[in-house]
């Protein structure tokens, strides 16, 4: 992945049985050597054979497992919820990535940390006390993400960076799966990168929405090191192979 203008190196500090955590280092240079991570879209799985599917994931070396929740209100969609959460969390020691689309992600937040989710994304545009519901998701043991709509401003966050391991930004809008990228939110990410890194921060910045080989790059070039991805991915014919284009760099 390459940022023209810095140079950021991303490290693997801990790979644990369950979460994966970065930290990142600041220099000057060219060219920007980051790690980057592919959370596969359980959307997008086959889920009468969820294990298998599971299986095939950890085969082609995928670092994490994209668990979209949706309640029918927040989003005009539903889902699937703790129990099949708690059946993964048991399957797998992949980590876990799991993306409230809820109206009141507060109310539940630790009881998704606890039934196993490494990361927890919500929306900002949600009715809960974002302060708070951060609070729960860590409370609960689970790192906590910020998530936001593609009309919702980068600036919507930068209050809330210091508190969090991640930043979703929607490229596409959430509750289906399938859609076009938005190529207005690249310019999101950037700034959403831009501020972590005035700040000093070691945060994530996470991309869900249209993403494949063409699109990664753009938002890589902008900040974005986790990829979320469900249509490219599952339907590939060689998974192991379209997960190393969506990582795969390229040089200023």
């Amino acid at each position: 992945m390459t940022f023209c203008n810095k140079y950021y190196i991303i490290k693997v500090c801990e790979i644990s049985q369950k979460v994966i955590t970065v930290s990142a280092v600041t220099t000057t240079g060219r060219s920007d050597k980051v790690k980057n991570y592919v959370s596969a879209s359980v959307l997008s799985a086959d889920m009468l054979n969820l294990q298998d599917e599971i299986r095939k994931l950890e085969s082609s070396g995928i670092e994490m497992l994209h668990f979209d929740v949706m309640d029918g209100i927040f989003v005009n969609n539903i889902t699937f919820g703790l129990p099949v959460l708690e059946m993964v969390r048991k399957s797998t020691d992949m980590t876990l990535d799991v993306h409230l689309m809820i109206t009141d992600p507060l109310k539940y937040a630790e009881r998704f940390a606890k039934a196993g989710a490494d990361y927890i994304s919500f929306h900002i545009e949600s009715e809960s006390d974002t302060a708070e519901t951060i609070k729960a998701i860590r409370s609960g043991g689970a790192k906590p993400a910020l998530a936001i709509k593609p009309a919702t401003p980068a600036e919507a966050v930068y209050e809330y960076l210091d508190q969090l391991d991640m930043v979703l930004v929607m490229t596409v809008e959430p509750g289906f799966g399938g859609q076009s990228f938005i190529p207005e939110t690249t310019e999101k990410v950037r700034k959403i990168r831009n501020k972590a890194d005035e700040l000093g921060l070691d945060i994530m910045v996470e991309v869900d929405g249209g993403i494949n080989d063409s699109t990664s790059e753009i938002v890589k070039e902008a900040g974005a090191n986790v990829l979320v991805s469900g249509s490219y991915l599952f339907r590939a014919a060689d998974m192991a192979s379209a997960a190393a284009g969506l990582r795969k760099g390229k040089i200023c």
